[in-house]
């Protein structure tokens, strides 16, 4: 398979210790060039520097994104119209609009997308998700806690500090639960998206599940979980060192030049979105 010749969008802390290597290390993908809104923090990342957006249009089959949530929305209409595949962030966008925008020219473009919802990658994440299909679930709770709003925290971002933990860690908790469970067909939140948020999920099939979120909690803290309980047993997601990175790539690759789509589109990213914005009205947020 010849190797698909990638732009990132993007030169940020996530960018230079995620998309950059992947780009860089991946026998899938050629990098192509970074276009950054920053040139001097593009420069060391291992590929030319743009200096203006389409150039990097020009030179590339795909577009890597690593920028906030509206600059995705943005940048990523962009691109789908001038036909690049789209290996995207989660959260897709910044309001539930800009996510029905960005979908809609993902569509009508006829372009591959793809969401690096990077826990969906992993050998741990899949063999929990298989296990999860032979017990006959019918519950489930996540926990997704951590300090990234306190201090100095390279991930203390603007978008973050701004709306917190539901828009940041919601699309990887709620996608985990909606993959183990059955599709998500309504959601009750409370708490705030700043300190504690709760969300109550209802799924298709009638299981329901419980996740609660944080990026506002200080001293020694447990690490991310998620259980589901069925008839015939349960299964618990256990931490794991797997980088999903080389299977992103492959996956991407693939999506691109064998076609088919990918079940992590674009598509599915404004299903998520839907979710998140049905809560933030609940918790009176954007």
């Amino acid at each position: 398979m010849e190797p698909v010749s990638v732009g990132l969008i993007g030169a940020g802390p996530w960018a230079e210790r995620a998309h950059a290597p992947m780009l860089v290390k991946s026998p899938y993908l050629r990098f192509a060039g970074v276009w950054a809104r920053r040139p001097e923090a593009a420069a060391g990342l291992g590929a030319p520097v743009f200096e203006r957006v389409e150039e990097l249009f020009d030179a590339c089959e795909a577009v890597a994104f690593c920028v906030p949530p509206a600059v995705q929305a943005e940048l990523g209409v962009r691109a789908a119209r001038a036909g690049k595949a789209l290996l995207l962030e989660k959260p897709l966008a910044d309001s539930l609009e800009n996510a029905r925008r960005l979908a809609d020219a993902v569509r009508e473009a006829g372009v591959a997308s793809q969401l690096v919802l990077t826990m969906r990658y992993t050998t741990q994440v899949r063999a929990f998700l298989a296990r999860c299909a032979d017990i006959e679930a019918f519950g489930g709770h996540a926990a997704n806690i951590s300090n990234v709003l306190l201090g100095d925290h390279p991930f203390g971002t603007p978008w973050r500090l701004e709306r917190g933990a539901l828009l940041d860690v919601g699309p990887h908790v709620i996608d985990l639960l909606d993959a183990a469970l059955g599709p998500v067909t309504g959601v009750r939140a409370h708490g705030h998206p700043l300190g504690w948020t709760g969300l109550l999920l209802d799924h298709e099939g009638g299981a329901v599940s419980e996740a609660s979120l944080s990026m506002s909690a200080a001293g020694d803290l447990p690490p991310s979980s998620i259980a589901v309980y069925g008839r015939t047993g349960n299964a618990v997601l256990l931490p794991g060192d797997d980088d999903p990175f080389a299977t992103i790539a492959e996956e991407f690759a693939q999506t691109v030049r064998q076609g088919g789509g990918h079940p992590l589109d674009a598509a599915h990213g404004l299903r998520l979105q839907r979710i998140i914005a049905e809560a933030e009205t609940q918790l009176g947020t954007p």
